[in-house]
């Protein structure tokens, strides 16, 4: 193993306090430059997708990420220029998001599951002008038809193909330093998508404030974190708010390096290989992961070195909650947000702030109320909708193009979740469930539309919907009711062929993974299909 952890005696440079969020902040200099400059040696992030695990230090990705916000300055990106960062875990996605925000562009994270048709939506309603990638990103991206119109470049790490432009070759013409923009904390950095139920996803606007808003949040889930020896690790998708926000950039801001670890899929048996040979000690696993990790290895395979780990974006239930105490040797703190409005419930055991059956109460630099539709707040242990009271730290600044949604993601000062829950005296939450279509699966949040658009272009489809169906490994699963063309039988080699046609069009944690074959949707009197009526067919 290449990488040592710290000593004990080693002691760590204090960081700036984030109780308030400064006026001038920039997510790069705050999570890479700044260590750099005192401790440019310091291990950053430890990637084991090769044969043998290598290391980045800070000095290394401020020197890269410099390299690269020359070279991408001189390939014509700007201040407010959307790029895409299509990369799997590794030093590389890094370097590359820190050179955006250096540079004062907007970093768009997109998941390595996403196919052509997925990307297509995100770079047309972006308006992506360069893609930083990979060699399979690039030929996904060269796979969009037509081409996106506002792609001028697309720069693959693996190297020049074509017109696809070599990360290298632009590094070797540069050698830095750059300067930074000098970035209000306000000013636009980070665009990720979320799934809606009326339209296609939209693009969550967030500041650099971002990360300043979800240190304190993270330091009241993980109990003493950061410790010398700390070193942070998730399975979760650096693209995803979870893996991004929950773990990756809060753990660099506080000098704790990151694990990189990549595969196909979720594999138990290698997590668990993961966290006995490497000093893993704080992690963000969301629950369907925790559950299948329960499957593989009912009994744990410690002794751990795992000091706290947190889950988000599903619920965790009792039984794996007390399960990975004791199979894992620490106890997991839920966490919950959105991508609009991230980190701002939370449990933290180690400060005594666990209620058994709720998810938890507000962290730290948060308001957050159960309203009733009128805006009034509930009473204790009435059902109401969740919901953050601005200004908030982790608050997007809207939805990109559109206004109309934003505002109505709005009552008053209370940005609402479409959650329902109820809230105790003490300012506990339980959750109740969605008040609208969206389908929670495997910790991601996904919406009917894109996949139900996706469906009507297999040949032959005529209609489609789909809904989420209870699972017990993924709390729910993309279910699809389709209604096939005439001359068309329904089979199991049909349904198969649509499964894949979504898989490979759109995305594999968005593909129909049981499908109904029906003679007809159920419909409104205006023609809108009625999803709940699907639901209830089971």
């Amino acid at each position: 193993m290449l990488y040592q952890p710290p000593r004990q005696r080693d002691r760590l440079p204090a960081p700036p306090a984030a109780v308030g969020v400064p006026v001038r902040f920039n997510i790069g200099t705050a999570a890479v430059d700044r260590w750099a400059a005192v401790e440019p040696g310091r291990v950053a992030v430890l990637d084991l997708h090769g044969a043998r695990p290598a290391t980045a230090t800070y000095g290394e990705l401020r020197d890269r990420s410099d390299r690269l916000a020359l070279a991408l300055r001189r390939l014509g990106v700007a201040a407010g220029d959307r790029v895409a960062v299509f990369l799997p875990q590794g030093a590389a996605a890094i370097v590359a998001q820190v050179a955006l925000y250096k540079l004062g562009a907007i970093v768009l994270p997109l998941a390595a599951v996403f196919g052509p048709e997925a990307l297509a939506y995100r770079f047309a309603d972006a308006g992506v002008s360069l893609a930083v990638t990979d060699a399979r990103g690039a030929a996904r991206i060269a796979a969009i038809a037509p081409a996106p119109t506002t792609l001028r470049d697309v720069v693959s790490v693996d190297g020049r193909d074509g017109a696809v432009l070599g990360l290298d070759d632009l590094l070797d013409r540069e050698t830095g330093p750059f300067v930074p923009v000098d970035s209000a904390s306000a000013d636009p950095a980070l665009m990720i998508y979320t799934s809606g139920t009326t339209g296609q996803p939209k693009g969550a606007l967030h500041g650099h404030r971002v990360l300043a808003g979800h240190l304190p949040g993270l330091r009241f889930s993980h109990g003493g974190f950061p410790q010398p020896d700390d070193l942070m690790w998730t399975p979760a998708d650096w693209a995803w708010a979870g893996g991004l926000l929950n773990a990756v950039l809060p753990a660099l801001y506080h000098g704790v390096p990151v694990v990189a670890r990549r595969g196909e899929g979720f594999d138990a048996d290698g997590v668990f290989r993961l966290l006995r040979h490497h000093p893993v000690t704080r992690a963000f696993i969301p629950p369907t992961a925790l559950r299948m990790l329960r499957a593989a290895a009912p009994e744990g395979c410690g002794p751990l070195r795992l000091r706290s780990v947190t889950a988000a974006g599903e619920a965790l239930g009792a039984e794996t909650r007390d399960w990975a105490r004791g199979a894992l040797g620490c106890a997991v703190e839920d966490v919950y947000g959105q991508t609009e409005c991230n980190y701002v419930l939370g449990s933290a055991s180690a400060r005594g702030a666990v209620r058994r059956g709720a998810i938890g109460r507000a962290t730290p630099g948060h308001t957050v109320a159960v309203l009733r539709p009128d805006g009034t707040r509930c009473e204790p242990g009435e059902p109401g909708g969740i919901a953050v009271r601005r200004p908030d730290p982790t608050l997007f600044l809207g939805y990109w193009n559109r206004p109309e949604a934003t505002a109505a993601k709005f009552i008053g000062d209370w940005m609402t979740t479409g959650d329902q829950a109820t809230m105790d005296r003490d300012g506990y939450v339980s959750f109740l469930g969605r008040d609208d279509d969206i389908i929670t699966s495997s910790g991601f949040r996904i919406g009917p539309v894109e996949i139900e658009e996706c469906l009507l272009r297999h040949p032959a489809v005529a209609a489609a919907a789909v809904v989420g169906q209870p699972d017990a490994l993924r709390t729910e699963i993309v279910k699809a009711f389709v209604v096939l063309r005439d001359g068309v039988a329904p089979s199991a080699d049909m349904a198969e062929a649509i499964q894949r046609f979504v898989r490979q069009h759109l995305s594999a944690h968005e593909y129909p993974r049981a499908v109904d074959f029906v003679a007809a949707l159920p419909m409104t009197t205006t023609g809108k299909v009625m999803r709940g009526v699907l639901r209830g067919r089971g």
